[in-house]
């Protein structure tokens, strides 16, 4: 072997062995909000000042497991929230303008076309929003079963009255501006006009300017009179009693008289008065009437043929009696004996 070289290990015999490099253990946190990251790191590459404000919140963090959470992410996603609400906000609004403007659609179409168009929008928004904040949604697993079967139990009155809601309209039975009656499970009947028809409820206006929220599933279940769902023609009966002693076509006259007389009524089909029956202290007839705006309610049209009968009762000398009795008393000892005490008491 020459001066100056190195001995061969092979011919040596020894075994050159080098020390094994030691492995670096890198911790790693799951970030569920890859996108407050990326707006982190792009407002700090602007601004010192704001990126050591952004790292200080980002600092602020709780750690789940393996997923991280910090006060910077909730900012992010509260901003992003408030942005996507906005925007999804203002785009139903603008639909709603639009589909107003629609001449060629009825009200019943336009409320449908409408209710489709908010749910597609505020999707739409939710998942922009879930894209922008980057979620990772594989990080929610642990929470979405327990999530999920909450929600569902919670929300379940709320996506039936939804699609009870969406039927109605489609099959056009309730729509706004009719006038319905409906009685509920105890016998309730409410009476009123429908002003609109939401997500869970129809709102119901009665006349003395009372709104009722009615589910929308109570409108499927339960009974309900549409008074103007194939026609705008009501009938309103109106009782009135005259005395036996009365002239009955002169009365049946006058109150023909009186129906027409009321502005609301309509001429065709005509007013017609019916006897209705032989009372115990009068002859019953029933005024029958027609109108055309039932939610301008029925009990004025009523008192105006009421009130005008009356004066034309009183002109004609037709009266309107009052309820009477005739009272037969039994002859007896009794009574004789007190018939004669009350005599004599008269002759004194």
């Amino acid at each position: 072997m020459a001066a100056g070289e190195s001995p061969d290990p092979e011919a040596t015999g020894e075994a050159l062995t080098a020390p094994a490099p030691t492995p670096t253990v890198t911790q790693y946190v799951e970030q569920p909000l890859a996108g407050a990251d990326g707006l982190r790191d792009a407002v700090a590459s602007h601004s010192n000042t704001i990126g050591g404000f952004i790292n200080t919140l980002d600092a602020i963090a709780i750690e789940v497991g393996s997923t991280r959470l910090s006060l910077w992410d909730l900012a992010v996603v509260a901003i992003v929230m408030a942005l996507v609400i906005s925007i999804a906000w203002m785009t139903s609004k603008l639909s709603h303008r639009v589909l107003s403007s629609a001449t060629r659609l009825d009200m019943t179409q336009r409320l449908l076309i409408e209710k489709g168009l908010s749910l597609l929008i505020w999707g739409i928004a939710i998942l922009v929003g879930i894209d922008v904040l980057g979620i990772d949604l594989t990080a929610l697993t642990v929470f979405s079963g327990a999530f999920g079967l909450a929600i569902g139990f919670g929300l379940q009155k709320t996506f039936g009255n939804l699609i009870a809601g969406i039927i109605l309209l489609m099959d056009k039975s309730i729509k706004p501006g009719d006038v319905i009656a409906i009685t509920d499970q105890a016998g309730n009947s409410t009476f009123g006009q429908i002003r609109r028809i939401g997500i869970r409820a129809v709102s119901l206006t009665t006349r003395d300017q009372k709104e009722y929220l009615i589910p929308n599933e109570n409108l499927m279940i339960n009974q309900v009179e549409n008074w103007s769902y194939s026609s705008r023609n009501v009938r309103i009966q109106v009782p009135v009693g005259i005395s036996y002693n009365s002239d009955i076509d002169r009365a049946e006259k006058l109150m023909l008289e009186a129906a027409r007389s009321v502005k609301r009524v309509l001429d065709a089909p005509p007013p017609t008065a019916w006897l209705e029956s032989y009372g115990d202290s009068s002859v019953n007839f029933i005024i029958h009437c027609w109108i055309t705006d039932p939610e301008e309610g029925i009990g004025n049209v009523r008192s105006e043929v009421l009130k005008t009968l009356w004066h034309k009762f009183q002109e004609e000398g037709i009266e309107i009696p009052f309820p009477q009795r005739d009272i037969n008393l039994r002859t007896n000892e009794a009574l004789r004996d007190l018939v004669e005490a009350l005599r004599g008491r008269e002759g004194r």
